[in-house]
């Protein structure tokens, strides 16, 4: 038997801010872990903070708030007899860093600041953070007062160390620098660092997890080692949802993985594991030589152990890593949208306060997924009461109105969705008996508390006013009316809806006997969002979106999922109908639909996204990228119309995305304008020089879509005969 060191690491549900609840969640993983054995815990990114302060970084109370919750650590029987990595802002010489704070026994023993600043997609570090720069260098930091006067420290070390333990060597890698491709954990393992902690602040996106845990896999297969990631979980604030999944890995396997979503405020992971096992895996010749020639750390000692002493009798094997390890957890995208927007909800809806939601129900997809995943919600509050969770429980009952001392439980997903979540079905002559139908039945399946109303009153009057006004009644397309006549007619009752809408969410409470107000759903998809296929304050203007950055694409596949793993039959009806606005009148001749609308198919819309937000194209390279792509059934004009139709509806409906509900961030093409996806809002929308090259390269590239047809027909002809 070899050294054995238990390890802790865990995921947090820190709110940006909320710094006694914030330090009281730290205290409860610091003591979780000491009661599993651990000598070694590890937190999230910012955890004294939350990650998701932003500006709020910039204010001098953000530190010094800081400072007095790590005073109260440090004061702490918790944080006893335990090496804590604890996340923080620090001002050092004027400069503000993202820092870690190893603490131990009263004592800090290093602050390491950041080197490598996440500054791309949602993250903007560089806004508020600066990147200590001085590798393998440390610097004096002078403590406050008050830390003084609890440690007896007057400085600091400040920088990049590593800290030597009596038996091993620990070293800090902060969430974007284990994506660098110079990661100090390369450099610190050639040093002699044995144990690495990862401290992040990672947001859910559909299918990434897959890269994260890749890569703490092959940063210890090659180097060998013991590696701690520690990851905020949650909604703490904004548009993100933090994942979680906190992980311990030792030379390139898994050994044990938390959950990646959760309504838990606090997960703790632990692994015992043998300090020995790294050392052997290092014991290879190549690994030696450069090891030999590597520059040095700067080592900071303290006196304790993470193993036990020699001869101590272990008590514990079962968190001990033997034998065969379980495989890697990942969700499937549709499993990932039926968790990660519900927990975020969940958050939201307690941390705001407020006694539930509402959504216009049209009978659609989309409003359809946003409701499945309310229930979805709903499933992880009962699952979770079920099993005792006492702050589920609580939120729970006040957020349904339960009066002082209650004993309510909400161990029925249905019931509970009753209480809090409210359907309703805004009709006009427009809207189809279809519709109407599947919205009931919908409300029906999941328990909401359903309205069914019709509206046209009220857009009767809208008109009748325009009439009265200026004297021309406005007509639909199919009644003999221009374009601009039959938009405007659509466009005030989609927006008449959403007053509605507000209407009903501030005065249901009141109508069943509570107190407050509802959160306003909106449902509109990434790609309408993309392709500006909805109408300014109209239902996509809510309070919040869970499926504003999803996929049509993937929102089916959702529903199909949630049909069977739910048990909701309904959602069968919803797949096979065709999606429609319901803003035109139905004729025995035409029935709206939403691609026909659009000039382009969802799947179509996805790829268009893609390439503009993760590729980086513009017009003429998306084209030149979709000409070999789509050349084998298009013709580079049908391309070159495709692409086109694309942009300019893109640019002259982009204004639009400054107005765009606050969505679920969970695509790597969403277009939300505030601060993921940052472009002009007035565009020239034909782009006359990129469409000019796109026209003249499409009336000389070779049509390679008929030589292709030609082939197949040859085909079928040999395989017929």
């Amino acid at each position: 038997m070899g050294h054995l060191i238990t390890v802790a690491t865990c995921s947090l549900n820190q709110w940006a801010l909320d710094f006694e609840g914030n330090l009281q969640r730290i205290l409860a993983s610091i003591k979780i872990a000491k009661e599993r054995g651990a000598t070694l815990r590890v937190g999230p990114e910012l955890e004294i903070t939350g990650y998701g302060c932003m500006d709020h970084f910039l204010e001098g109370d953000t530190g010094l708030h800081s400072w007095e919750v790590l005073a109260e650590i440090l004061k702490s029987e918790e944080a006893r007899d335990i090496v804590c990595d604890i996340g923080m802002p620090v001002v050092h010489k004027n400069v503000i860093y993202n820092c870690r704070v190893i603490i131990h026994n009263g004592q800090i023993l290093l602050i390491r600041p950041k080197m490598w600043l996440a500054n791309d997609g949602n993250y903007r570090e560089l806004r508020w953070f600066t990147p200590w720069m001085k590798h393998r260098q440390v610097e004096d930091h002078y403590l406050p007062r008050m830390i003084h006067a609890i440690t007896g420290q007057t400085k600091v070390p400040f920088g990049d160390a590593v800290v030597s333990t009596v038996d091993t060597c620990i070293g800090v890698e902060l969430c974007e620098e284990l994506f660098t491709p110079a990661s100090p954990h390369i450099l610190m393992g050639l040093d002699g660092v044995e144990i690495f902690t990862n401290s992040s602040g990672s947001h859910h996106e559909l299918r990434k997890l897959y890269r994260r845990v890749e890569l703490m896999k092959e940063a210890t297969m090659k180097g060998g080692g013991v590696y701690l990631y520690a990851n905020q979980q949650g909604c703490d604030g904004d548009r993100l949802y933090y994942d979680g999944c906190a992980m311990i890995v030792v030379n390139g396997r898994v050994v044990a993985q938390g959950s990646q979503f959760s309504l838990q405020d606090v997960e703790v992971v632990t692994a015992t594991v043998d300090i020995e096992d790294v050392r052997s895996h290092r014991a290879t010749s190549s690994r030696s030589n450069q090891a030999a020639g590597a520059e040095r750390y700067h080592r900071i000692e303290v006196d304790f152990a993470l193993s036990g002493s020699e001869g101590d009798e272990i008590k514990d094997f079962s968190e001990l890593v033997v034998g065969p390890l379980p495989e890697v957890r990942y969700h499937r995208p549709e499993e990932e949208i039926a968790l990660g927007p519900a927990c975020w909800l969940w958050d939201y809806l307690r941390r705001s306060r407020t006694q539930g939601y509402f959504i216009p129900l049209s009978g659609g997809i989309d409003s359809c997924a946003t409701s499945v995943i309310v229930y979805s919600m709903c499933r992880l509050v009962a699952e979770a009461a079920r099993k005792g969770d006492q702050q589920v429980i609580a939120d729970a009952r006040r957020i349904a109105g339960e009066p002082e001392g209650s004993e309510y439980v909400p161990s029925d997903p249905r019931d509970f969705a009753n209480k809090i979540f409210h359907t309703c079905y805004m009709g006009t002559e427009n809207s189809s008996p279809d519709t109407r139908k599947r919205a009931k039945d919908l409300a029906n399946a999941i328990g909401s508390y359903h309205i069914d109303l019709n509206m046209d009153t009220l857009v009767t009057a809208m008109r009748d006013l325009f009439a009265y006004v200026t004297g021309v009644k406005p007509r639909f397309r199919v009644h003999g009316g221009t374009a601009a006549e039959n938009l405007a007619l659509q466009n005030i009752q989609a927006r008449l809806r959403m007053v509605v809408a507000y209407l009903f969410a501030q005065l249901m409470p009141f109508v069943r006997g509570r107190q407050g107000g509802l959160l306003v759903l909106g449902s509109a998809n990434v790609d309408e969002s993309l392709r500006g296929y909805f109408t300014k304050y109209d239902c996509s203007s809510a309070d919040v979106n869970p499926i504003g950055a999803i996929s049509k694409t993937d929102l089916k596949k959702f529903i199909a999922y949630a049909r069977d793993a739910f048990d909701l039959p309904v959602l069968t009806e919803f797949l096979d109908a065709v999606p429609t606005a319901e803003l035109e009148p139905i004729t025995e001749t035409y029935v709206q639909a939403d691609e026909a609308d659009m000039g382009m198919t969802y799947d179509e819309l996805s790829v268009f996204g893609r390439l503009r937000k993760v590729e980086k194209c513009g017009p003429w390279s998306m084209f030149t990228k979709l000409v070999h792509e789509w050349g084998s059934f298009l013709s580079p004009q049908q391309v070159a119309e495709k692409v086109k139709l694309f942009f300019f509806e893109y640019a002259r409906n982009r204004h639009k995305m400054t107005t765009l509900t606050p969505s679920y961030h969970a695509e790597q093409y969403s277009p939300d304008d505030n601060r993921f996806d940052l472009r002009p809002f007035l565009y020239p929308s034909r782009f006359p020089w990129q469409f000019k090259k796109i026209d003249e390269a499409a009336a000389h590239w070779p049509d390679r879509s008929t030589v292709h047809a030609e082939e197949a027909q040859k085909q079928h002809a040999v395989q017929g005969h």
